[in-house]
C-alpha cells in the first residue's frame, strides 16, 4: 500500500487595505489549495471574490484554534494542502496561527510562507527612522499599570520600535509615552495602503494635539525611535 504524501501549510499575505498589493503568488496559492483557513471568513470571501479564487474556507481564529488546529493538522496529514490567511496582513504577526503552524511542524509537516505587504515594515521605512536595528511590540497593555510599566521597560531601548494601536485608545498611549519616553519625534502611520492613508511625524506632545478633538478611524501604527537617536 503506497502511502499518502502529506499535504503543505502555506501562511499567506493579504493585503492590509489596497488589493493592488495582492501578490501574483498569493492568488495562485490560494486556487491551488484544497482548503482556505481565515480569520473571519466574511471578510476574506469578499478578497476571494474579487480574484476569482474559488477555494472552500474554514474559520480559524482566536477562539476556536485550540480545537480547530488539531483538525487541519489531520487534513495535511492526509495531503491535503491548506493556506491560512488574517483579515489582513501576515498570519500570526498579531493574529492567530501560531498554534497551527507548531502543531504542523510536530506532525511533520511542510511550512511554506508566501509573504507580502506589512503594515509595520511599510510605517518603518515611511518614519526616516534608523532602520538598521528595530523592535515589533505589537499592541500596548491595556491597562493603565501595565502600560506604564511596559514603556518604562522600553524606555533605554536603542532600537526604533514599532507598535499597533486602536482608534480608541491612541489618545490613552501616547500621554503615557511622552511622560515615559519624554517629547521624542514620532510617527504615526494611520490607514496605510488605504484611500484615506495618514502619515504624521512630529513630537509626542504635537501628534497628541493633532488627534484631540477629531475623529479617529481605521488601523494605527507608532513608530518610535530608540535612544540616542538625532
Amino acid at each position: 500500500m503506497t502511502s499518502v504524501s502529506k499535504g503543505i501549510l502555506y501562511i499567506v499575505a493579504t493585503p492590509i487595505g489596497n488589493l493592488g498589493d495582492m501578490t501574483i503568488r498569493a492568488i495562485e496559492t490560494l486556487k491551488s489549495v484544497a482548503l482556505i483557513a481565515a480569520e473571519d471568513t466574511r471578510n476574506s470571501g469578499f478578497l476571494l471574490k474579487h480574484f476569482g479564487i474559488p477555494t472552500p474556507q474554514t474559520s480559524y481564529h482566536e477562539h476556536n484554534e485550540r480545537q480547530k488546529a488539531p483538525e487541519l493538522v489531520r487534513l495535511l496529514s492526509d495531503g491535503k494542502s491548506i493556506a491560512l490567511i488574517t483579515d489582513a496582513g501576515t498570519p500570526l504577526v498579531s493574529d492567530p496561527g501560531y498554534r497551527l503552524v507548531n502543531e504542523a511542524i510536530s506532525a511533520g509537516i511542510e511550512i511554506i510562507p508566501i509573504p507580502g505587504a506589512s503594515s509595520i515594515l511599510a510605517a518603518l521605512v515611511a518614519s526616516g527612522f534608523p532602520t538598521d536595528r528595530f523592535c515589533f511590540e505589537g499592541y500596548l497593555p491595556k491597562s493603565s499599570g501595565r502600560l506604564s510599566r511596559r514603556l518604562a521597560e522600553l524606555s533605554t531601548e536603542p532600537r526604533t520600535m514599532i507598535f499597533f494601536e486602536t482608534q480608541f485608545r491612541i489618545l490613552k498611549s501616547l500621554p503615557v509615552m511622552l511622560d515615559t519616553f519624554g517629547d521624542r519625534e514620532i510617527f504615526v502611520g494611520r490607514e496605510l495602503t488605504k484611500k484615506f492613508e495618514e502619515k504624521m511625524r512630529a513630537k509626542i506632545s504635537e501628534i497628541i494635539s493633532a488627534l484631540e478633538n477629531r475623529s479617529i478611524k481605521g488601523e494605527i501604527v507608532i513608530v518610535v525611535p530608540g535612544t540616542g537617536y538625532e
